[in-house]
């Protein structure tokens, strides 16, 4: 796989990642819908932070078990999911 498509798929996963990760943080966090700009904002910066080793390990998952790379992809968004939860939590102390 050259350089160009790699990257192109890299952008696609991460694209595709964070969009199921924002949608499970406003499922399994209604209060988000409360939350200020400065918080969402800092709930998307600490997602950001932890997105490349999430998404290492997802694809170490993914290529280990591609038969279950899918549950790969769900665990990592909610791992994303997750870490903005926890700085809206924080925040909301």
């Amino acid at each position: 796989m050259n350089t160009a498509n790699t990257t192109q798929s890299l952008d696609t996963l991460g694209h595709k990642l964070g969009e199921a990760a924002l949608t499970l943080l406003v499922r399994l966090y209604p209060e988000v819908r409360q939350a200020t700009t400065t918080q969402l904002d800092a709930a998307c910066a600490a997602m950001r932070a932890r997105s490349r080793s999430v998404i290492d390990e997802l694809i170490d998952d993914a290529r280990a078990a591609p038969g279950v790379a899918h549950f790969a992809f769900q665990s990592a968004a909610l791992s994303l999911a997750h870490e903005g939860i926890r700085v809206l939590q924080e925040a909301q102390k």
